[in-house]
């Protein structure tokens, strides 16, 4: 068996869910919401998305993680400052020491749907269906559960290095 992180990254909101993996079947372990204080500095923010990674990280004891992609809109501040929460989203296991993996959000729906402009109603439907007794806290933990998938279904075709960390670094 193994337990695999998925955490669909944003700067207010980033959802976060766990499940495990046992040959073809899935079972919900848990998912949630780790939000930030928009009246924070951008830095304060990180630190707050940061921390409550490092708790699930904590709680959870994940084996390996997926990380969605960023989706890059037409305001390049509101991308950057997304690309920066994704930064932490992969940081956080990475530090631990354990597979990060990364999905294309069309990755990510084809997989989980069927069709890769899915909307997020499609999304929280085929996460009932996948994980009938999961409850989901928030649209956006729905969607790291999708990422979770994702990577439960492709992990065997990946080379799943785990990060290296240097000691001091």
């Amino acid at each position: 068996m193994i337990r695999i992180l998925g955490i669909d990254p944003g700067l207010r909101f980033t959802g976060w869910g766990v499940i495990d993996v046992d040959g073809s079947r899935l079972k919900h372990v848990a998912n949630g919401t780790v939000k930030s204080d928009n009246s924070l500095s951008l830095a304060a923010r990180l630190v707050q998305i940061h921390d409550g990674l490092a708790g699930v990280m904590t709680s959870y004891h994940p084996q390996e993680a997926a990380v969605e992609n960023t989706f890059v809109n037409k305001d390049a501040a509101a991308t950057l400052k997304l690309g920066q929460a994704r930064g932490i989203a992969l940081l956080v296991p990475a530090l631990s020491g354990i597979v990060v993996a990364e999905y294309a959000p069309n990755h990510v729906k084809k997989s989980v749907v069927g069709v890769g402009h899915a909307d997020k109603h499609q999304i929280k439907a085929m996460i009932g269906i996948l994980l009938p007794k999961c409850e989901l806290n928030s649209a956006d933990s729905a969607d790291a559960l999708a990422v979770a998938i994702t990577h439960a279904h492709h992990r065997g075709q990946r080379a799943l290095q785990p990060a290296k960390r240097k000691v001091g670094a």
